[in-house]
């Protein structure tokens, strides 16, 4: 029987031991509505303001700046509908990137239809922008700059306090994505002027389903949901309170730990990368070399196919994804793969490998072991490779 290896941390994590045990009381024993004034409710609604507490320390923020969500896909979109509809009547632009998550991307087209303009930034081939860039794009309607502080698939992380600072100098609200980010990088809302901020639970060890959204006490937002007086009326619908009592344990222990986790995380990450470029031709490393994610690791292995690569490992016990779009029913590569300059070609034959805390460096060297002979395979059947010239051409 095969190994199995889970390399898909970015994609979801599991429920660490503390968390499952500090949310099973809230399922059964301590089952009353928050908002309820009996003692029931009383118990429920004690649970979640500490939760909320322990988000705000993880962050350096406020615990009346914090507001819980489904997760951050309505995080994100609670931002910049929000802030967009609240501040119209200062103006209608909105500056992001090219490689956001698709939760902001298709946020802003909503917008757009509405009748507000974006500017969509370019980035670099390793996935970077730069703080010149959103001051360049700035004008006298700008309300919003929206710049995720890590990419989910190729793990760059951008500048975001030097964006935070030109948002800040030019009195613009600047929201980050930092779904990726939280547990593996240290933010801190203050020092990186971030006005709005959005996180998901189930990405730094704690449930499914969760989410929040860091909203800087003062800023112009309107309401996503309505119906209810909940989260100091900005977000109506009971409290998914076991969810956010395990949203708070996750972020309470990820932030304690964040350093060692961090550097370990890297450890595992350059072993990987060092070995596959070692031991394969014809592969690029997707995203900067070291501005990246300490657990994410994404190469392109050209004239093979991403699904038929992921397959192959699942086969073997390893879980991994792709930056190929097939398994979503969908002919296009990665729009991060092809913003970052890839041929359609070499974007399909890419590989994620996202590393968490049960990995080890048996698993790295089981997956080096394993690899090389399935590319060798699948390339043997590409037509592509029969015909290569001597060198790569990855774009």
């Amino acid at each position: 029987m095969n190994k199995r290896i889970y390399l898909d941390h970015a994609a979801t994590t599991y429920v660490r031991a503390e968390v499952l045990e500090e949310m099973s009381p809230f399922f059964a024993s301590i089952y009353g509505n928050p908002s309820s004034i009996h003692s029931f409710g009383r118990e429920a609604r004690k649970a979640v303001e500490t939760a909320r507490e322990q988000v705000a320390k993880a962050l350096n923020a406020q615990p009346n700046e914090i507001f819980f969500t489904s997760g951050g896909t309505e995080a994100n979109n609670w931002a910049l509908k929000g802030i967009a509809a609240a501040n119209k009547a200062k103006g209608n632009h909105i500056i992001t990137s090219m490689i956001e998550h698709h939760a902001v991307l298709h946020t802003c087209e909503n917008l757009e239809k509405k009748g507000f303009e974006v500017t969509y930034l370019p980035v670099d081939d390793n996935g970077l922008l730069t703080a010149e860039q959103v001051k360049a794009a700035i004008t006298d309607k700008t309300i919003l700059i929206s710049i995720m502080s890590a990419n989910n698939e190729i793990g760059t992380l951008q500048p975001i306090e030097e964006i935070g600072k030109v948002a800040a100098d030019n009195g613009i609200y600047f929201h980050t994505d930092a779904v990726q980010s939280i547990g593996s990088v240290k933010l801190d809302v203050k020092a990186m002027n971030i006005d709005a901020l959005s996180l998901s639970a189930h990405k730094f060890y704690g449930p499914k389903g969760v989410g929040a959204l860091y909203l800087k006490k003062g800023v112009k937002i309107d309401n996503l949901f309505h119906g209810g007086a909940q989260e100091k009326n900005r977000r109506a619908g009971t409290e998914n309170i076991s969810g956010i009592v395990g949203l708070g344990k996750a972020i309470e222990l990820a932030d304690a730990n964040i350093i060692q986790y961090a550097q370990r995380m890297e450890s595992l990450r350059d072993m990987m990368i060092k070995g596959i470029m070692d031991k394969v031709k014809f592969v690029r490393l997707n995203g900067h070399d070291t501005k990246r994610l300490p657990g994410n690791a994404n190469l392109s292995f050209e004239f093979i196919e991403g699904e038929s690569l992921l397959l192959s490992l699942d086969m073997k016990g390893i879980a991994a994804s792709s930056g190929s779009a097939c398994t979503s029913g969908s002919l296009d590569p990665s729009h991060v793969l092809l913003a970052i300059g890839l041929s359609h070609e070499i974007a399909h034959g890419s590989l994620r490998l996202t590393f968490g805390d049960t990995n080890t460096e048996q698993d790295v060297e089981y997956v080096l072991d394993v690899l090389p002979d399935i590319v060798n395979r699948l390339r043997d059947m590409s037509p592509l490779f029969a015909q290569r010239e001597e060198g790569p051409s990855y774009v």
